[in-house]
C-alpha cells in the first residue's frame, strides 16, 4: 500500500501537472486500481484521460437506478466510444420496490440515511470489496464541496486506499476546453437521488 509520505510528496511534485502526469504517477505505485464514476456531468474527462493511459483499468459503477434517460444513453455512448471495462453494482432491492414502500425521502426525513446506504453506500461497498484497490481514480474537483475542498489531488482514505484526483483544480470552463479538444460528449441531465443539493456530500468520499 501506498503510504501518506508518498502521497504528500507526489502532492508536493505535482502541483502544477497536467491529468495525464498525474496519472501516470499514480499507476507507477498502483497494483490494482480502478476508476469509479456515476457518470454525471464532466465524467467523460476522467474515463477518457485514465483509459487512455491504462485502457483495461475495471471502471466501477454503482447504478442508483435513479438515473435520468440522458444519463443512461451518455453511458451507452461512452461504451462504445471508450471500450470501457464497465462493471455496473446495483442495490439488493428493486427501485420499484423501493418506491411502493419508501420513496425518495427528503432530506429531513429519517429514512434518509437507510435510503442512501440501500442506493449507494452499500453497493459502493460490494464494488470495493470485490476489487480491493489500492489506488482509486476520482473525479472529485475543489469547490464542489466544503469537505472537497479540504482535499489534495493524492489522498489517503480511511482504509488506505490512495484516491486520485487528476482533474482536481480543474474549472468547468477548463474542463469544457478539454472536452472540445478531444470532441467528448457531455451530459448534464443528470440526477443524484441521495444528495439532492449540489453541495452536499452523499457519504462515499467522507
Amino acid at each position: 500500500m501506498i503510504q501518506q509520505k508518498q502521497l504528500d510528496n507526489l502532492n508536493r511534485n505535482l502541483a502544477n501537472a497536467q491529468p495525464e502526469e498525474i496519472i501516470n504517477s499514480a499507476l507507477q505505485h498502483a497494483k490494482n486500481p480502478v476508476i469509479t464514476t456515476n457518470f454525471r456531468p464532466y465524467e467523460v474527462a476522467i474515463l477518457y484521460a485514465v483509459t487512455r493511459v491504462k485502457a483495461d483499468i475495471p471502471v466501477i459503477w454503482c447504478d442508483t437506478g435513479y438515473n435520468t434517460v440522458e444519463t443512461y444513453r451518455h453511458i451507452a455512448v461512452l461504451q462504445d466510444l471508450l471500450n470501457l471495462n464497465l462493471d455496473t453494482f446495483v442495490p439488493q432491492q428493486s427501485s420499484a420496490h423501493r418506491e411502493a414502500v419508501m420513496g425518495i425521502p427528503t432530506i429531513e426525513d429519517p429514512r434518509h440515511s437507510l435510503f442512501t446506504e440501500q442506493v449507494k453506500l452499500e453497493p459502493f461497498r460490494r464494488a470495493m470489496n470485490a476489487y480491493q484497490p489500492d489506488v482509486w481514480f476520482t473525479n472529485l474537483r475543489q469547490g464542489q464541496t466544503a469537505f472537497r475542498d479540504s482535499l489534495e489531488t493524492f489522498n489517503l482514505d480511511k482504509n488506505g486506499i490512495a484516491k486520485v484526483c487528476p482533474f482536481y483544480r480543474w474549472s468547468d470552463r477548463e474542463l469544457d476546453r478539454y472536452l472540445a479538444e478531444f470532441n467528448l460528449p457531455n451530459e448534464h441531465r443528470y440526477f443524484d437521488p441521495t444528495k439532492v443539493l449540489s453541495n452536499r456530500e452523499c457519504g462515499l468520499h467522507v
